[in-house]
């Protein structure tokens, strides 16, 4: 199977099986609104890793390891949370411009 037909087949899968599919074309990937992992969780993991003063590469590894390690389920929950209001938004304006 080609990569193509083995993403065709996931996709086609997830519009059977999730109510709530949002197809790749109203997906924004460079969205600070649309992409809470890119923004929020690294926005978060950023302040805790940088709380305290970091001398070394090799620290700053160790550091990030640890506050990923340590980030809480109920971070994740909460910007994945945001995440759907915040598409909802973007969907309904997408569909005004059509408009």
């Amino acid at each position: 199977m080609t990569s193509f037909a083995f993403v065709y087949s996931g996709l086609q899968l997830l519009r059977r099986e999730t109510t709530d599919f949002i197809s790749p074309d109203l997906w924004s990937p460079n969205s600070p609104d649309l992409n809470p992992i890119d923004y929020e969780i690294w926005a978060v993991m950023q302040r805790r890793v940088y709380k305290t003063k970091i001398h070394t590469i090799d620290e700053l590894k160790q550091r990030l390891i640890e506050v990923w390690c340590g980030l809480e389920q109920l971070t994740v929950d909460m910007a994945i949370g945001q995440w759907h209001g915040r598409q909802s938004l973007c969907a309904c304006e997408r569909r005004a411009l059509r408009t």
